[in-house]
């Protein structure tokens, strides 16, 4: 099979949405996407870029992302958060997460980071032992904390 790695550009992100909502499907969670693909466009693609986005192309088709930005470690320094690494149901197994992977490790070895972190979750055991292979280190000691954006609305007026 051949494909195609590249970055995203500011056109492709009807697809990207489309693939951001198949892993929501997956996850069980087919209501939690916000996100629309004009908000891809604009911080993406817009004065002030939010994040960068890698393709996986096959037959002229989008059939994988990887989404990174960039964070800051106080005791590290430079890293980038991998959002979401997302292959297509039907493109599962053929080596393009393996790709999508080796292009943001490049990614942020050029940029110099000290660490590439993302979650995944717990029941998802193919992409828990696919990280491991590949030399990650899954924490399983640390939880994932968020203030959503209710939470955000209740803090704030617990300001005032």
């Amino acid at each position: 099979m051949e494909y195609l790695i590249r970055n995203a550009r500011k056109e492709d992100m009807g697809q990207v949405l489309k693939l951001v909502q198949e892993l929501a499907d997956f996850e069980n969670e087919p209501e939690a996407v916000e996100v629309t693909q004009a908000d891809l466009e604009k911080d993406g693609f817009g004065e002030n870029k939010l994040f960068h986005c890698f393709v996986a192309e096959v037959d002229d088709e989008i059939v994988g992302i990887a989404l990174v930005y960039p964070r800051y470690s106080t005791w590290k320094g430079p890293v980038i958060h991998l959002e979401d690494l997302i292959v297509a149901e039907k493109m599962r197994g053929s080596g393009l997460g393996t790709a999508l992977l080796d292009e943001v490790v490049k990614y942020g070895h050029g940029l110099g980071v000290k660490r590439i972190c993302w979650e995944v979750l717990d029941w998802n055991d193919p992409a828990i032992e696919f990280y491991e292979k590949k030399g990650a280190n899954v924490l399983r000691d640390w939880d994932v904390v968020q203030l959503d954006e209710k939470g955000i609305e209740n803090y704030m007026e617990d300001l005032d």
